[in-house]
């Protein structure tokens, strides 16, 4: 959920059944601003307060990257 203005631009916007705005999640699930090739952010200054308090080289983070990859690995 976007609930601080950070500058997302609409077209990573999503609105929610009760008209909250979240990050769009393309058809597989994947976030839209995520670069696929890097995992990097394509809009890392301007990333939704809930990334900006995910920390990056956590042990969620790797666990994520992990799993995104291993998806990547299959579907090819």
């Amino acid at each position: 959920m976007i609930i601080s203005d950070t500058g997302v631009p609409e077209r990573h916007i999503a609105y929610d059944e009760w008209g909250g705005e979240t990050m769009l999640r393309l058809e597989d699930g994947w976030c839209s601003a995520l670069d696929r090739e890097t995992f990097m952010c394509t809009i890392y200054e301007n990333r939704p307060w809930i990334c900006r308090e995910f920390e990056m080289g956590s042990y969620e983070c790797r666990e994520e990257r992990v799993g995104l990859i291993e998806i990547t690995q299959t579907d090819t």
